[in-house]
């Protein structure tokens, strides 16, 4: 991982071991700017506070080992993403000083939402922050789900799919019971306004058509003097008098004179001069017999008059026009078939909905069943791993009980005779107490501990989940705060052993885990042009290692006491390595998770 501009680091490179990398320094080095620079790299939000002074941008780019048939593979393809020449993911992430940020993934611009879920196949984070938000009752039930992995995750999705559809029938029952007499209401309107349509019972464009039709029967008078006029003008007097010949009559005289001609121009227009003759007595005779059906109609017109005004008063209420009134005629009809609060009605909603409850407390009872087996197996798991931090007398119990309903929540559901709260993640409560000694009683977590055993009640618990996760990277931000002397040697041989499984990546304070490494990465605070703090990563080995440790020991670089206590962690440290490698290859090579 490569970062640049971020916080006090200007630019740093860290190649991370395979197995187990600390990340060491001073207090206030930088350190935890290696953990906000993988926040970045897994699509975490962005703060412009994090770009370095007088820096434009913070740029981390970080290359991610992966394999084609990976589900990062998966999440890398469906993005368009392309791997490197050696099968690598090159994800990268910039900020700005002024907020904005850009997210690339094997070459192309992503959304950050991608690298997010490129984040949740490859790499968990786990720091002080995410200790608090374990002690939250919400999420310690999220916590048991996590460690029990496929037998609750696929019960708990059949009870969410139950409930999902019984949700929706107790809110349609409801919201039909208390709202009956609004919605009867309502249903009275649509039924009214849909008999007065009916009553009337318009048709598509009969308004437009009955305008036309009461405009002729109003204008009968103008109309007939109109289309008399123009068969006149073409068919000429009705007495055929040969002093007023129609317009038919002198065109059909030219016709005559043309063909009568010995000049073959002539002739040829004469044809011309026939159709136009013929075209005319068409209109003639339609105009005949338009005159013949012209008569006045008051009758008539007082029958459309009324039936305008019958469309009129339903335009006024219901719509601009009449195909207008009949698309809400249709709509009413719509709304009351989804109206009906008759008491067979509710009944069949009631039935419904009781369906649903039988087989959704069926799925709870399951999924209470499968959390019960669960919690079990991670109160032992992480009661092991006390046992081997100095808390040898402490016990983790993990409680798992049902949650039941208040008065009138909407959420009741009846389970073997109780009615228990069906909340979205099932019936269940789950608290983690502790039993801090032999006879000690069990308290939750936050209460049963003190600070440092908190934490390493915290690392106990983050050790047995992070062997329930299927990320191959771990990363641990001083998990092992307020937390020294022998249990911190416990700590580092924990993450030892975790990264014979997989790679873990530790910030941490503790020489006594920092001993444990199999690389070893130090920040290091200096000054630089412009008096700007600026920070840098190296990574120390041998003689610089041992320096670095009696500096975390005693403050100090070059005591002989500090040295000689360094070098005696790093012996005891690589003896337990070495004893973990010998029992790995007696397995086979197998990897255990711990």
């Amino acid at each position: 991982m490569r970062i640049q501009g971020l916080g006090v680091i200007d630019d740093a490179t860290l190649a991370l071991h395979a197995g187990l990398t600390v990340v060491t320094g001073e207090t206030g080095a930088g350190k935890t700017m290696v953990v906000t620079g993988l926040h970045l790299l897994s699509g975490g939000r962005a703060d412009a506070s994090r770009v370095r002074a007088g820096a434009q941008r913070a740029v981390v780019e970080g290359r991610f080992a992966t394999t084609p048939d990976s589900p990062a593979a998966k999440v890398a393809g469906d993005a368009g993403a392309e791997p490197d020449d050696d099968g690598s993911l090159i994800a990268l992430r910039t900020v700005t000083s002024d907020g904005r940020s850009r997210a690339h993934l094997g070459g192309r611009s992503v959304p950050n939402g991608v690298l997010a879920e490129l984040s949740e196949q490859v790499l968990a984070v786990h720091g002080q922050n995410d200790q608090l938000r374990l002690l939250r009752p919400g999420e310690q039930r999220a916590v048991l789900d996590r460690f029990a992995g496929e037998p609750v995750l696929h019960v708990l999705a059949d009870y969410q799919r139950v409930r999902a559809e019984w949700a929706e029938a107790v809110r349609e029952l409801v919201e039909r019971t208390e709202r009956s007499r609004e919605l009867s209401r309502e249903a009275d309107l649509l039924r009214h306004g849909l008999a007065e349509i009916e009553a009337v019972n318009p048709e598509a464009g009969e308004d437009v058509s009955l305008v036309d039709e009461a405009r002729r029967l109003a204008d009968v008078d103008q109309l007939r003097e109109i289309a008399a006029g123009a068969q006149h003008a073409l068919s000429g007097s009705a007495d055929a008098d040969p002093e007023a010949p129609g317009a038919i009559g002198l065109i059909g005289e030219a016709s005559r004179r043309l063909s009568s001609s010995e000049d073959p121009a002539l002739r040829e227009l004469e044809p011309r001069v026939a159709e136009a003759v013929a075209v005319l007595s068409d209109v003639g005779g339609e105009l005949g017999a338009y005159l013949d059906k012209l008569d006045a109609d008051p009758a008539r017109l007082e029958q459309v008059l009324a039936r305008q005004a019958e469309l009129k008063q339903l335009t006024k209420k219901y719509a601009a026009d009449v195909d207008g009134v009949l698309a809400w005629a249709e709509d009413a009809r719509t709304r009351l078939s989804g109206m009906d609060t008759s008491e067979e009605a509710l009944a069949a909603l009631a039935a419904r909905r009781d369906e649903f409850a039988v087989e959704l407390a069926e799925h709870a009872k399951a999924l209470s069943a499968a959390r019960g087996e669960a919690a079990v197996r991670l109160a032992e798991a992480v009661s092991q791993e006390l046992s081997g931090l100095a808390m040898a007398q402490a016990k983790l119990q993990v409680l798992v009980h049902a949650k039941d309903a208040d008065d009138g929540d909407p959420n009741g559901l009846p389970v073997d005779g109780r009615t228990l709260h069906a909340g979205p993640d099932g019936v269940d409560e789950v608290e983690l107490q502790l039993i801090a000694h032999s006879g000690a009683p069990a308290l939750p977590i936050h209460k049963g501990a003190s600070g440092g055993e908190l934490s390493r009640v915290m690392l106990a618990l983050e050790v047995v989940l992070a062997g329930a996760d299927t990320v191959p990277t771990l990363v641990f931000d001083e998990v092992d705060a307020g937390v020294g002397g022998r249990a911190a040697v416990e700590i580092g041989r924990r993450l030892a052993r975790l990264a014979r499984t997989h790679q873990v990546v530790v910030v941490t304070h503790l020489p006594q885990v920092a001993a444990f490494a199999d690389r070893h990465m130090v920040v290091d605070k200096g000054q630089a042009d412009g008096g700007l703090t600026k920070s840098d990563v190296r990574m120390v080995a041998d003689e610089r290692r041992v320096v670095e440790l009696a500096r975390m020991l005693a403050g100090m670089e070059s005591t002989e006491t500090g040295r000689a206590h360094a070098e005696e962690l790093l012996e005891t440290a690589n003896t337990y390595k070495l004893t973990q490698e010998k029992f790995g290859r007696k397995g086979k090579g197998s990897k255990k998770k711990p």
